[in-house]
């Protein structure tokens, strides 16, 4: 089904939600300069058309002791779906990765990997290149996180 074109109201909607999660849906209206029906109806809307996915609250990782961010990058030894299949769902079994892209260029995923300890890194690392098909995996800490965004650009 195609996504409806989102107007101003809409938008508007979508920043506000996405800077404060938790804003009631009378506060909400009053942002966005419409009553708090209408306002509710919309945000229903965006919701049942999947442009809104669900409500979370950002955990800080070094605040419960996930101080180390690795971005890791796997090549498979092939590229049929078989393998593709097999790491997909072998890697979303594992609470440390936070993210999984498929790529082009020189590797095949990118991940990126939070976890305590460099040995806990080990431990992850131990059980990636235990997946079939793996063929080679490069690892980058990142030292300081410089632009963190959780906000869509809408």
């Amino acid at each position: 089904m195609p996504t409806p074109p989102l107007d101003a109201l809409d938008v508007k909607i979508l920043e506000c939600l996405q800077a404060d999660g938790r804003i009631t849906n009378q506060e909400l209206s009053e942002k966005v300069g419409l009553s708090p029906s209408p306002c509710l109806r919309r945000v229903r809307q965006l919701e049942a058309a999947g442009i809104i996915t669900g409500y979370v609250a950002l955990v800080s990782p070094d605040h419960v002791g996930l101080t180390i961010s690795a971005f890791v990058r796997v090549r498979l030894n092939q590229q049929d779906e078989k393998h593709l299949a097999i790491f997909e769902t072998a890697v979303a079994d594992f609470p440390e990765v936070m993210e999984c892209y498929l790529m082009t260029g020189e590797a095949d995923y990118q991940l990126r990997v939070l976890v305590p300890s460099l040995s806990d890194f080990e431990d992850v690392l131990r059980r990636l290149t235990r997946i079939e098909g793996v063929a080679q995996v490069t690892t980058s800490f990142a030292l300081r996180p410089i632009v963190y965004k959780t906000a869509v650009p809408v």
